[in-house]
């Protein structure tokens, strides 16, 4: 009988790759994270040679990134954020404002549209959890105080990244960049085969977006918090 192994190949692959490249940086004195980068690049399909299953290996990497910030979880709690506000909270926003601002206006300068400046400023603005945390780990300063500054500093970011996806339709339609209606059922998780809908209609969707998220984060702190630790203990 046929057997499919392309999901076999790539983890043997990627994890053979890995630890090969990972070595060999670790070995010159750079972070093992290059060598699993290169590792990737080399199993892609822009290099020669053996090419990994993208599908499975987009997968894949959503589990790894999924781990990664259970790990953050771990090691982060909420009072731990609360204890670096003062520093993370203004300093993760004056960040944001400041590189979405020069990445805007530099790309303004080659001629961009405003909306696509915008997008691209932003993707400068928000700095890589997962790789920061990865970074603290193998130098150990994950729970010193510059490390919980700087994991709080990033956990921002991901806050401020949520508000912005969510505003992004929204944000789309009023520079023009799409249609009146189809940004409203974007924000919806529609594919924006509606009619036009006005700006109320749009600011409602909106609201309803930030208000479901809202809701999300309030069960997640309260009823994860108490609920989920008691199911875990039975």
């Amino acid at each position: 009988m046929p057997h499919e192994v392309s999901l076999i190949t790539t983890i043997a692959a990627g994890l053979g790759l890995a630890l090969v490249f990972g070595f060999i940086c670790a070995r010159l004195g750079a972070p093992a994270l290059v060598g699993y980068l290169l590792a990737g690049i080399v199993i892609g399909p822009a290099t020669p040679g053996f090419v990994a299953d993208m599908a499975l290996a987009g997968q894949l990497a959503e589990i790894g990134v999924m781990l990664l910030m259970f790990g953050v979880g771990l090691h982060f709690s909420l009072e731990d954020l609360l204890s670096v506000r003062r520093i993370a909270l203004p300093g993760a926003i004056v960040q944001i404002a400041f590189a979405t601002a020069l990445g805007a206006g530099v790309t303004t300068l080659w001629g961009w549209p405003l909306a696509d400046a915008l997008v691209f400023g932003l993707c400068l603005s928000v700095a890589s959890t997962v790789v920061l945390l990865r970074a603290l780990e193998q130098r150990g300063t994950l729970d010193s105080v510059n490390g919980r500054i700087a994991v709080g500093w990033l956990v921002v970011e991901d806050l401020v990244t949520v508000l912005v996806l969510v505003m992004l339709p929204a944000l789309a339609e009023v520079l023009g960049t799409v249609p009146s209606g189809q940004a409203a059922a974007i924000a919806a998780g529609g594919n924006g085969a509606v009619p036009a809908a006005d700006g109320a209609s749009l600011w409602a969707t909106l609201g309803a977006t930030l208000g479901r998220v809202a809701v999300f984060v309030a069960l997640m702190l309260l009823v994860g918090r108490r609920l989920f630790p008691w199911l875990l203990w039975q």
